[in-house]
């Protein structure tokens, strides 16, 4: 707006206002976009549903197609080469700690007296089969952490655990190595084992770890959750807890675990899950 000493303001005009656009036109639009979103979307699924139909053509590789076998072991390769001893789950205040849903009973149909229990443990080569108890793996260090329990169905929480670690007991007990030298993962003998294998007492659940992971820090045999002795549905007396993983790995109820040079089999990797399970 313009003034000067002896006139009134100029006020500017309005600029005229767009006419609307008729009904009929409008509608005429919205029905041509429609048909555009329509034949767009049905092509898109057309094209989905032959990429599916492609996907489950090929080939099985390990109980499933081969392109989706390609893409978990490369989750594989990735999780291996981003593992490291030093590489910790994070830790969380213990009051943030919940009990886990009970996520899976394979391996614990059958009743079992936890006075009963033994833990056997399988040397690497021609070494015998020795037994634990409870007792026996509590009077290790006692090591406490909250981690957050992950599941491959996409939930997770904060746990509190409390057990003592796979190494620690490979440190007392030797017995992942040919030679009975302990088991250090800072300083890995030449002959130490390449891969563990854990089973149910029943034999029906069963996983395998590499080596590195089961010597990891946070990797526990654990005997409590969240400040009390396991409960049976929860894995008593004693449980596999490695933060690392997925939970399809944290093995219930130990009954027996082995050495070996090969990959262990691995209930979930027969299914086709990840052999790994690291995240």
């Amino acid at each position: 707006m313009t003034t000067n000493q002896n006139s009134a303001p100029v006020t500017p005009t309005p600029a005229p206002e767009t006419p609307l656009r008729p009904e009929a036109e409008v509608l005429a639009q919205a029905r041509r976009r429609s048909r555009r979103s329509f034949i767009g979307l049905g092509l898109a699924g057309l094209a989905g549903l032959g990429g599916w139909k492609w996907l489950i053509s090929q080939p099985d590789d390990s109980g499933i197609p081969h392109p989706l076998r390609q893409a978990l072991d490369a989750n594989g390769r990735l999780s291996q080469a981003y593992f490291k001893e030093t590489r910790l789950a994070p830790e969380f205040a213990r009051s943030r700690a919940k009990d886990p849903r009970v996520n899976g009973r394979i391996g614990l149909a059958e009743e079992l007296d936890p006075a009963a229990w033994r833990l056997r443990v399988q040397g690497y080569g021609a070494g015998k089969t020795q037994e634990f108890t409870l007792a026996d793996i509590q009077a290790l260090p006692k090591v406490e952490m909250t981690t957050e329990l992950k599941c491959i169905e996409g939930w997770s929480i904060v746990v509190h655990w409390a057990g003592a670690r796979l190494s620690d007991f490979l440190a007392r007990y030797p017995l992942a190595t040919r030679s009975g030298r302990p088991a250090d993962p800072l300083n890995p003998p030449a002959d130490l084992a390449p891969y563990v294998g854990m089973q149910t007492p029943d034999e029906k659940y069963y996983v395998g770890l590499d080596i590195a992971s089961a010597l990891h820090p946070q990797t526990l045999l654990c005997y409590e959750m969240n400040g009390a002795p396991l409960t049976a549905a929860h894995g008593a007396p004693l449980r596999l807890v490695t933060p690392l993983k997925y939970g399809i790995k944290h093995l219930k109820r130990i009954g027996t675990i082995a050495f070996a040079d090969t990959r262990p089999k691995d209930y979930w990797a027969e299914l086709g899950y990840d052999w790994n399970a690291g995240h």
